[in-house]
């Protein structure tokens, strides 16, 4: 094959032509890769730097095992995107995270490739133990590989996984892509020979022919413990993956994962182990492009931007704060005035908004690394020693701390605050990363508080009065920035407390009753109505549980009808706390309650603004259910 042209008009090459090229082409075929990566980054954001570290790390192990024969599990999946553009859809990634475009993960139903769906951290090694564990059952002979970064493996089901997969001593390659930890060059070469020593065929045949050779021997047993002991020694002092080997994994590394011909040579070895095989590669996030380099953190996940800018996309652009930092923002003006606040969150401290908190108060601050189920009892352990712990995690993560949540936290009814980041639609990411589920699942537990602020004001209320609640409560709010104009009108009913909503407008003929954000798509929508001569009241239930039942009886009165709002799955969520509610308390009345919610189905990727139109959760689709809800008949 001719070298790689430039990138106008390339055809890329099949994964068979892939394996046949020579060095040279595929050091050019990687320039043109990162050169695709940025442009179609910059143009529809994504995640930029992990792609751009993996890119020798993806050709080598395309070149070494056989897709979709062998099987690649990608933990996480956002490094994927290299991966995507080796096995035929390269044209396609331009659509990338877009409405009807490729994922931003990996999809099974989007390519043979894709072995397994992810988007959550820590999964790979779980599903290629379970593919591989088939593959015998089988009596097949392909590979399966689960490809993790260093952060995914601080997750608690990594360690599981290889707990189990060093006793189960089946055939998998786990390759470990490291792009923080720094080890000399004469350990790494050290270690690098006696990996190539210790799975080489005659090794163990020279080992046990020795062993068995000493164990005849007078006082040969002796001899044979005591070099046991020297060699467990020697390991222990020499190799960097001992905690690998200690499991009954081979360690093999570590080796430049941007040298394709080292990664290559490391997997040649990890396919002739008969059992695990762990190949440690050294990458670095945001390899080939100077930005990404010098701040991998900004652009591990970035929204569009100008890829000749000399600060690309260094700065936010001017306008109100999202509400992850007005979250970050009133915690650390909370822990000023009490000392009890801490703050801990799973490898977000960005993400959540507690970049402040951690500078400002660091003894009181707890990344605790990826480990949700860890997180949430540990805030219960600081929670009985008479601490205020805020557990600051996206909404789709907590989900993975479920039994935490009940057993740890709820069953004590112990204070402790969740704030759940990302609720509702989060847009490219899909449906992996969607809070849709929490007011569903937290609704059902016992004691469990769950409020919702609509606007920067409203957050900092609601957290103080969580603040000082004993027992357990969450706080969810969406991705995005708060309202530039907050409603500042005051309840007519009562002062703020757990449990008191705010009735915003009044109105006959029909009554929304919304929550979060989208109290102010339903204050628009009852504009809209009015001009047709409907009128409408309007109230932000503040809270789902527990309900104000005072509020919802004022809403039902005379027969208008009740239109409930959520950005979360209908079932289970605001709205159903609204009709258990309203069956038992009006008992034989004809109600007239539409829930606009999300299905009962995966939302997919895509704008968020696109898809909450498409979901009829923005002013117009308000507006057209609440005119729907007005023509259907009377029950």
């Amino acid at each position: 094959m001719a070298d790689a042209p430039h990138q106008s008009g390339f055809v890329p090459p099949t994964l068979e032509q892939l394996r046949r090229m020579s060095h040279r082409q595929v050091v050019n075929l990687a320039k043109l890769i990162r050169a695709r990566l940025i442009e179609v980054v910059a143009a529809n954001g994504g995640h930029l730097a992990p792609n751009l570290g993996v890119v020798e790390l993806t050709l080598a192990l395309h070149r070494t095992f056989v897709s979709p024969r062998d099987r690649i599990v990608w933990d996480v999946g956002h490094q994927s995107y290299v991966h995507k553009m080796l096995t035929g859809r390269w044209d396609e990634l331009a659509s990338v995270r877009q409405l009807g475009g490729l994922a931003g993960f990996p999809k099974r139903a989007e390519s043979p490739h894709d072995a397994f769906d992810t988007g959550h951290a820590s999964t790979s090694i779980s599903a290629a133990l379970g593919m591989a564990k088939a593959r015998d059952l089988q009596g097949a002979a392909n590979h399966v590989i689960a490809v993790i970064g260093d952060g995914a493996l601080t997750g608690g089901m990594a360690f599981e996984a290889l707990n189990h997969a060093g006793q189960a001593q089946t055939r998998l390659v786990i390759v470990l892509n490291d792009n923080s930890m720094s080890i000399s060059r004469s350990v790494g070469g050290l270690a690098a020979y006696l990996a190539r020593v210790r799975t080489h065929p005659a090794y163990s045949r020279t080992k046990q022919d020795v062993k068995s050779w000493l164990s005849r021997l007078p006082g040969g047993e002796d001899v044979t413990a005591l070099l046991g002991r020297l060699r467990t020694s020697l390991k222990y002092l020499l190799i960097p993956g001992v905690l690998f080997e200690e499991l009954g994994i081979t360690y093999l590394g570590p080796v430049d994962g941007h040298d394709v011909a080292q990664v290559e040579e490391a997997l040649r070895q990890a396919k002739a182990v008969p059992g695990p095989s762990v190949v440690h590669c050294l990458t670095r996030k945001g390899k080939g492009y100077g930005p990404a380099e010098a701040n991998p953190r900004r652009f591990h996940g970035i929204g569009p931007f100008d890829p000749t800018a000399k600060a690309s996309a260094a700065t936010p652009d001017a306008g109100p704060p999202s509400f992850s930092d007005a979250f970050g923002n009133a915690l650390t003006l909370a822990a000023t005035r009490d000392a009890r606040i801490c703050a801990i969150t799973a490898a977000m401290p960005d993400g959540t908004g507690l970049t402040g908190f951690f500078r400002r108060f660091p003894q009181r601050a707890f990344d605790v690394c990826i480990a949700e189920q860890h997180a949430v009892t540990f805030a219960a352990g600081l929670a009985v020693a008479g601490m205020r712990p805020v557990v600051a995690i996206y909404s789709t993560f907590l989900q993975r701390a479920y039994d935490q949540v009940l057993h740890d936290v709820c069953l004590q009814n112990l204070p402790v605050l969740f704030a759940l980041d990302r609720a509702g639609i989060v847009g490219e990411d899909g449906e992996t990363h969607h809070g849709l589920y929490d007011l569903a699942y937290l609704r059902s537990m016992p004691g469990m508080v769950i409020a919702v602020p609509r606007d920067e004001p409203s957050l900092a209320a609601l957290l103080e009065l969580g603040l000082g609640y004993d027992g357990p409560y969450a706080m969810r709010y969406p991705r995005g920035r708060v309202p530039a104009q907050p409603l500042i009108a005051p309840s007519a009913d009562k002062e703020l407390q757990i449990g008191c909503g705010q009735l915003l407008r009044d109105g006959t003929d029909l009554a929304i009753l919304a929550v979060g954000p989208l109290v102010y798509a339903a204050l628009d929508a009852a504009n809209a109505l009015a001009a047709e001569g409907i009128e409408v009241t309007v109230a932000d239930a503040r809270f789902v549980k527990p309900l104000d039942l005072d509020l919802l009886d004022r809403l039902l009165t005379g027969d208008r009808p009740v239109l409930v709002v959520e950005e979360a799955i209908a079932s289970g969520g605001l709205a159903g706390a609204v009709l258990e509610a309203a069956s038992a308390r009006h008992v034989g009345a004809a109600l007239r309650i539409k829930a606009l919610g999300l299905p009962d189905s995966p939302v997919p990727h895509g704008d968020a603004a696109r898809l909450r139109h498409a979901y009829g959760l923005d002013t117009a689709g308000i507006v057209a259910a609440a005119r729907a809800l007005l023509a259907a008949p009377c029950p």
